[in-house]
This record gives structure tokens, C-alpha cells and sequence, in this order.
């Protein structure tokens, strides 16, 4: 197998063999003429498939090492689409610490459906085992978690899943495939937002899940044809074109975060860093063990509370204050009242004094420059 890099810049994007365009078309179509009644050379319908996102798919699949990869427009898409594959009554197990677009989809439109939920401290092997009931169908993580960047065994978690017959999902938009593999681990699905790192300029939408497993990705295909949140030509193109740079993309922002993560823990206005690249931190261990680097998301509390943490978070002049990460540009936010607002009350908000940033690619002195005023 060739390298990472090799294959982000070649799989799904060989020369048009018609034009020799070197990289693939953007299918601007919404259906194909047929031979005959019935007799298509690609598809009938660009619901169904579309040869720009067919790329998309055939590329990240094959960065995840996965047999099957299907493209969403969004993550919450891709997401939907994955749940829909289980039946009222069915239940998933959900880190504590979970997206809060993720919570909120499970509680508020699959709820009323009539899945079950139950949260808990994955970290924790005994709380999990105690967790599953005789109908739980789904252990789905987050490794490293948004927002508090907890990091846990995706190999012992997939054992444990397997034991009690359920599936191991793995959210891996924070480590991308270039950082880590959770199928090679014992994962059986993996979902990703690309609008995060995999498009990686802030100017895109979309979802992904890859599997092995034949018969999940011909449901997750029907339910990619039948509801149709099918992501548009343009989009998959963007998105092929920020495979192309993700490797180098990620040595960047995994460098600039590991400097951001050294200024911030010798500042005296920080209560606590939470990065899986510290020594201290409670899942370093195992993030060095499943992981290539420790990413490029950062996040920490503040000793004055939340006022402060409002305050900083207004005053930065490169970090953007906004919402989403993975973009070339640093941000910066408050979870508690932006991305998991929706966790409000429930075992899932965090710290109110908590701020998360995206650690962009701009030049690190400026980046802590920039955090050295705020936080003045």
C-alpha cells in the first residue's frame, strides 16, 4: 500500500481518460440519457450517484481503510442516516461528553421515535458494561471528544460492543484518518463531518460513514438514495480537493497546537488545559497508542469563570469567534453557549468558563500573541 499522502492526492482522482484532466470532473448533472429503457452506462438519477461524489467516496474510504465509504451533505446527514438503520426500541450508549448536534439528534428527533439513549463516562470500562441492556444496538464515541478532547480505547470499547452484539461507532472527525484508523482498531463504523478538517477551508458542508460491513452499506446507500441527503457535485469536489492537502494540513495544525498547549498551561489566568498531548492528561497513554499525533483541537477552563471566558473570547483579533473547526483559520468559541447549547441541563454541558479552539496553520507567534492580549 502506497503512503497516506499518495493515496490522498491519487485514489479516486486518475486522469479524465477522456481529456486527461488531471483532476476529476465536477458532474454538474441531475440525471444521464439511457440506452435503452432502463440501460444506463452510470446511473438514471444523480440522487443515486454522481461521478464526482463517487471520487469522494472511493478516496476517503480508502484513507479510512474501509471497503465502503457514503457521502452525506452533512454530518448530521451521514449521522441520520446510521441511526435510521436501527428500530424504535433499539439503544445506543453515548459518551458524556459527546457533539452536542449529536445529543440533540438522538434525544429530540430519535427520542420521540423511540430510541433509547443512555449517556455515560466511557472512560470509565465498569460504567459502560453496566450501561448495556439486552436491546442496546449501538456504543457510538467520540476519541478525541468535543469539546473536553477525552481520549479512550477504541480497541476495548469494540470488544466490549462485540461481546454484548452491538456496534462500535466511532466519530473521527477530530483525528481525521491521517491521525487515526479506528477500523484497523476494531471499530465497525465511522462517521465524520468534512466540513471540519477533510474540506479544511471553512467552505464547504458534508458528512461521511465508512464500514466494512456489506450489508450496513447497502442500508446506508438506500438511505442515501431514498432520503436524499446527497451532497451536490461542487461540495464533493471541495472536498476531494481538501484530501489532496490533509496530510500536511494536519502536521500543521498539530504543531501549532502543541505550542498554543505549552503557552496556555504556564499562563497564569489558566485553570486547566485539556489536550491528549500532555503528559498529564488522563488519556495520553492511549492516544499514543491509537494515534499519530494528538490533533489540532485545544480546549481549557479559565480560574476567573465564565464572564472571563466571554471576554477572551470577544477580544482575539485572528482566533474568528465561531462556530465549527478544522479550518485553515483559528477560532475560537464558548461550548456551553454556542456548539453544545443543546446540552443545557443535561450530564453532557460543559464548563460554563470553558473555551475551545480550533488551532489554525497561520504562524504560531502570531496565533499566541493573539491569546496573550485576550487573556490580558
Amino acid at each position: 500500500m502506497t503512503g497516506f499522502n499518495t493515496r490522498a492526492i491519487h485514489v479516486g482522482s486518475e486522469p479524465d481518460p477522456v481529456t486527461g484532466a488531471v483532476n476529476p470532473p465536477v458532474f454538474l448533472t441531475s440525471t444521464y440519457a439511457q440506452d435503452g429503457v432502463g440501460v444506463t452506462r452510470f446511473s438514471d438519477y444523480a440522487r443515486v450517484d454522481n461521478p464526482t461524489r463517487a471520487a469522494l467516496e472511493i478516496c476517503l474510504a480508502g484513507l479510512e481503510e474501509a471497503r465502503h465509504g457514503v457521502a452525506f451533505a452533512s454530518g448530521l446527514a451521514g449521522e441520520d442516516a446510521l441511526l435510521r438503520t436501527l428500530a424504535p426500541g433499539d439503544h445506543v450508549i453515548l459518551g458524556n461528553d459527546a457533539y452536542g448536534g449529536t445529543y440533540r439528534l438522538l434525544t429530540r428527533v430519535f427520542g420521540d421515535w423511540g430510541l433509547q439513549l443512555t449517556c455515560v463516562d466511557l472512560s470509565d470500562v465498569d460504567a459502560v458494561r453496566g450501561a448495556f441492556e439486552e436491546s442496546t444496538r449501538m456504543l457510538w464515541l467520540e476519541t478525541p471528544s468535543n469539546p473536553m478532547l477525552n481520549v479512550v480505547s477504541i480497541a476495548q470499547l469494540a470488544e466490549l460492543a462485540h461481546e454484548r452484539g452491538a456496534r462500535l461507532v466511532v466519530d473521527n472527525t477530530f483525528a481525521t484518518p491521517y491521525l487515526q484508523r479506528p477500523l484497523t482498531l476494531g471499530a465497525d463504523v465511522v462517521v465524520h463531518s468534512t466540513t471540519k478538517y477533510v474540506g479544511g477551508h471553512s467552505d464547504v458542508v458534508g458528512g461521511f460513514v465508512a464500514t466494512n460491513d456489506d450489508a450496513l452499506a447497502e442500508q446506508l446507500r438506500f438511505h442515501q438514495y431514498a432520503i436524499g441527503a446527497v451532497p451536490g457535485p461542487l461540495d464533493c469536489y471541495l472536498l476531494i480537493r481538501g484530501l489532496k492537502t490533509l496530510g500536511v494540513r494536519m502536521e500543521r495544525h498539530c504543531s501549532n497546537a502543541r505550542w498554543i498547549t505549552a503557552f496556555l498551561a504556564g499562563h497564569e489566568a489558566v485553570e486547566h488545559v485539556f489536550y491528549p498531548g500532555l503528559a498529564e492528561h488522563a488519556g495520553h497513554d492511549v492516544a499514543r497508542s491509537q494515534m499519530s499525533d494528538f490533533g489540532g483541537m485545544v480546549s481549557f477552563t479559565l480560574k476567573e469563570g465564565a464572564e472571563k471566558a466571554r471576554r477572551v473570547c470577544e477580544s482575539t483579533t485572528i482566533f474568528t469567534l465561531a462556530e465549527s473547526l478544522g479550518g485553515v483559520e483559528s477560532l475560537i468559541e464558548l461550548p456551553a453557549v454556542m456548539t453544545h447549547a443543546s446540552t443545557t441541563g443535561s450530564m453532557l454541558e460543559p464548563p460554563a468558563n470553558l473555551i475551545r479552539l480550533s488551532v489554525g496553520i497561520e504562524d504560531i507567534d502570531d496565533l499566541v500573541a493573539d491569546l496573550t492580549q485576550a487573556l490580558a
